[in-house]
């Protein structure tokens, strides 16, 4: 699930959609905002695995969890490593 394996295609991997939320989030954007931006990055990039929103939201809980991403009032901000 996290990582690709026999059932879980790379284009599906929590890990390589969270990659994928983390390079679209240059600056700060709602959940729906960073949703929109990312099926349209993935269109462009002919990455045309299915992504359900459930699994957009597990690879945003994986950021969060890993801290590299931030909520507040609404709005997700990426963490800068120092």
């Amino acid at each position: 699930m996290i990582t690709p394996t026999k059932g879980i295609a790379p284009q599906q991997a929590l890990l390589t959609v969270g990659a994928q939320i983390s390079m679209i989030l240059n600056e700060p954007m709602t959940v729906s905002q960073v949703w929109t931006t990312l099926k349209a990055w993935r269109a462009r990039h002919k990455n045309d695995a299915v992504l359900p929103y459930s699994w957009f939201v597990l690879a945003l809980d994986s950021l969060y969890a890993l801290g590299a991403l931030h909520y507040e009032d609404g709005i997700l901000y990426r963490k800068s490593v120092s």
